[in-house]
């Protein structure tokens, strides 16, 4: 099994890791306080959080199987080669539990905060339940001969997807309300920077060992921080460039009339209303 040829690149790797995990964690918490001070997740899309906890959900068991399991390990090893050092980190399986609970509370800051008349749609619905059955079927697939790596590759392969859908409608729901009130940007900053950490981290081991199967044999990890980059530059630009908030004037948002709720998920006679 390999290890590490210096003892440098060993300590910079997982202090890149570490620096990454803080810089994902704490990626959650302006959106989670921005909701507290409000008292509204108006601006906030449900369907972004919804595919969200299905994404994290996928990575965690990715990450926390590959690190825990030798017989993953092993099968690994068997199609990548012995010489190739395991692609998850500590930090990484850190990260996927502490976005998991993250997402679980900021959902439950929807339950209990002005909403508007948001509403988590029947599409994004269906994709998750969608992605799950998906899962299931390749969890009784992959039983009778033992075939995890295979399945832990599906989970993979499903956050990233996850990823690249989860940002989709937060992004036009800014397009068209022409405003990011209501979406941190200090969420976006640091999840911009966690995912830069994250290749600086990759290319950091593949220096070590002279070799770039951990981008490849971890295709997923490489994939997500490409989508990280590419959409929060997007948000930036949004926030920075497009729609700029100006402090001069109150922002009037979007309210239900006082004493009612509007339901959280979305109803076939309201559907035309979904976000």
């Amino acid at each position: 099994m390999s290890t590490w040829s210096s003892l440098y690149l060993e300590v910079t790797y997982q202090v890149l890791g570490w620096i990454a995990f803080a810089s994902w964690s704490f990626s959650f918490y302006p959106q989670v306080i921005l909701n507290f001070r409000r008292k509204s997740v108006v601006g906030l899309n449900f369907d972004f959080l919804v595919l969200n906890l299905t994404k994290h959900s996928s990575y965690l068991i990715y990450n926390a199987a590959l690190f825990f399991s030798p017989e993953i390990q092993n099968q690994y090893h068997e199609k990548y080669g012995y010489d190739e050092m395991i692609p998850v980190a500590a930090n990484d399986v850190a990260f996927s539990i502490h976005a998991v609970l993250l997402t679980i509370f900021t959902l439950s800051q929807v339950l209990i905060y002005d909403r508007g008349n948001q509403k988590v749609s029947k599409i994004c619905i269906l994709i998750s339940s969608t992605a799950w059955a998906a899962a299931l079927v390749c969890l009784i697939v992959a039983w009778p001969k033992h075939s995890w790596l295979w399945l832990i590759s599906v989970f993979n392969t499903l956050q990233v997807i996850m990823t690249a859908i989860k940002y989709i409608p937060q992004a036009f729901m800014n397009f068209q309300r022409k405003s990011t009130v209501g979406w941190s940007i200090g969420n976006i900053l640091l999840d911009l920077t966690g995912g830069l950490l994250n290749f600086a981290q990759m290319a950091v081991q593949s220096i070590d060992q002279n070799s770039w199967v951990n981008f490849y044999g971890n295709i997923g990890k490489t994939l997500l921080s490409l989508e990280v980059v590419f959409f929060d530059l997007l948000f930036i630009l949004q926030h920075c460039v497009f729609y700029p908030v100006d402090k001069k004037k109150k922002v009037v948002e979007q309210r239900v009339p006082e004493g009612t709720i509007a339901p959280l998920i979305d109803s076939p006679d309201n559907s035309k209303e979904t976000v």
